[in-house]
């Protein structure tokens, strides 16, 4: 199991001296609809990470609608392809879809039109996604945030409809317990979980909440998950703070 933290490329040195295993930056900052030009200099940071970059989050800016009226399919297929290349380039491997802004549908919108953007969406970047070896996991967001895709079942429901190899689903304890769904959900499904995000109480750092991570743990284990867990939160005091969630998510998982 590996252990890392979302977090801007800046941070990457802050995490590795904490003893993080990765970070996990967001698609937005590697300029997708820039030139060539400005990514060199994006990239160098990259590059001069001490700690390996092997997930991407927030996929895409919330201007750019995957559903509604105001879709522009050329224009996402052209983000896609240039954002899913300097991932490649970089060396992740795995780009977390969870984008509320982008996916939420427009107040009225009839949900059969919106489910069939989805599936033209989801089509065009695992097309993608495929030619460069990456996966694409959907994530499950709380009402607040998105009004389709609120559960794991729902993600992996989507995986069912697509059936590509590389479009998976994960799991994400902050959102689960907004909405209040079982952690046996982890074990259920764990067939498709691939990746997951982690938080605590008012989505503030592992170990300074209620969240019953004793029992999240335990569902882990006995789903026999083994791949990456990143702390995806709220941060009162970044550099204080990172190493004690580390030791604390490392005592959880060892507890069981």
């Amino acid at each position: 199991m590996k252990f890392g933290c979302c977090a801007e490329i800046d941070k990457a040195e802050a995490l590795y001296k904490a003893g993080y295993d990765f970070i996990e930056c967001t698609i937005v900052s590697l300029m997708p609809e820039e030139n060539e030009e400005v990514f060199k200099n994006i990239l160098y940071k990259y590059k001069d990470s001490p700690i390996p970059i092997e997930a991407f989050n927030v996929l895409l800016p919330s201007d750019l609608k995957i559903v509604g009226e105001n879709v522009n399919n050329q224009r996402v297929k052209n983000y896609l392809s240039s954002a899913l290349e300097r991932v490649h380039r970089i060396g992740a491997d795995t780009i977390v879809f969870g984008s509320g802004g982008a996916r939420s549908l427009p107040k009225g919108f009839p949900k059969e039109k919106g489910a069939e953007q989805i599936v033209t969406f989801l089509s065009m970047v695992t097309d993608i996604a495929e030619q460069l070896n990456l996966t694409i996991v959907i994530e499950p967001l709380n009402k607040k945030e998105s009004n389709v895709i609120n559960s794991i079942p729902e993600a992996v429901e989507w995986t069912k409809k697509l059936n590509r190899k590389s479009l998976k689903a994960l799991a994400d304890f902050y959102h689960m317990e907004e909405e209040r769904e079982p952690l046996s959900n982890l074990y259920e499904h764990k067939d498709s979980i691939t990746h997951i995000h982690v938080a605590d109480s008012s989505r503030f750092s592992p170990g300074t909440g209620t969240y019953p991570y004793s029992e999240f743990a335990s569902y882990i284990h006995k789903a026999n998950y083994d791949g990456r867990i990143s702390i995806e939160c709220n941060w009162r005091d970044f550099e204080e703070e990172i190493g004690q969630s580390l030791v604390y998510l490392k005592q959880q998982f060892s507890l069981v």
